[in-house]
């Protein structure tokens, strides 16, 4: 599933192509991308067409597009939408931005069509996983959404909130990072590759962290997450690719994340792989060995 910095490349394109566009009609070719939009595929495209797109933002893994009706005049950075067009990428989605000559994707489920006769923004999923809707704001964010956290890519994240609220959890030091409403954005390949630079076990409790180790740890994760947007996101096949179609490349700086068997890029221990969550986990035995005994403040 795309983590943070697959959604925000995403993002990005999003903001260059498609703001201040307004669109001329949206058809939905398959409901059960639409199964998230309550009232159905033809109350959405009804309600899209006509509306303009403000600047594309995210929360976590989420991406929201404000929209303008034709009363209003949109400006970038305007915050006075009170609807959004709402979308979760799930394990396979891509919004993809094409000509509108291109042939369609095999499994495109959603095609938007602009005013200006531009490019077109499709919404392709192979698995039906993810899927759009309008979705109500609320102080900016869809309401749907409110409960996920902010990110640790966010300016207004919270440090101290977060290392205070890792500190009392009594559960694996992974399951509480991949917790949305914690800490947002941060999925397996990314909790894997933080906590071995940050040199923590995963299944170490977060209540027998050191304040500097949680530090250590929001640490690993902001330079993971920073070093994989640099380089466009991590793409293992065809299913996460950017708006245009170009994938990531941070799969080539993987340290822990489906390297079993391989030596340890500190200390040459083979990385295991254990099962976890109905997923995998991988770790350096000898970097980061299971710690339980209790902390002091």
């Amino acid at each position: 599933m795309p983590e943070l910095p697959e959604v925000e490349v995403v993002r990005r394109g999003l903001e260059h192509w498609t703001a201040g566009r307004t669109v001329a009609a949206a058809h939905a070719l398959h409901p059960r991308a639409l199964r998230r939009h309550a009232a159905g595929p033809a109350d959405f495209a009804a309600r899209l067409a006509g509306r303009t797109f403000g600047t594309a933002r995210r929360r976590g893994k989420y991406l929201w597009v404000p929209l303008f009706g034709p009363g209003q005049q949109w400006r970038d950075g305007d915050d006075f939408a009170e609807e959004a067009l709402l979308g979760h990428l799930g394990m396979s989605g891509q919004l993809l931005v094409q000509p509108a000559a291109a042939p369609d994707e095999k499994h495109l489920r959603v095609r938007v069509v602009f005013a200006d006769d531009g490019p077109q923004l499709r919404f392709v999923d192979q698995r039906t996983f993810g899927g759009l809707c309008l979705d109500l704001l609320k102080d900016g964010v869809p309401a749907s959404v409110a409960h996920i956290a902010r990110d640790p890519m966010d300016p207004l994240f919270d440090d101290a909130k977060f290392v205070a609220a890792l500190r009392v959890k009594s559960t694996g030091v992974k399951r509480a990072l991949l917790d949305q409403s914690l800490i947002s954005g941060v999925g397996n390949i990314y909790a894997d590759e933080a906590l071995w630079r940050a040199k923590l076990h995963f299944e170490r409790p977060g209540s027998t962290l050191r304040p500097a180790e949680a530090a250590r740890l929001l640490a690993a994760v902001r330079e993971v997450l920073a070093e994989a947007l640099a380089v466009g996101g991590t793409s293992f096949d065809s299913l996460y690719v950017n708006v245009n179609g170009e994938s990531g490349y941070f799969s080539r700086s993987l340290n822990a994340y489906g390297q079993a068997g391989r030596p340890c890029g500190r200390c040459q221990t083979p990385i295991a792989r254990v099962a976890f969550m109905n997923r995998s986990s991988y770790y350096c035995p000898r970097c980061q060995r299971a710690q339980m005994k209790k902390a002091s403040a």
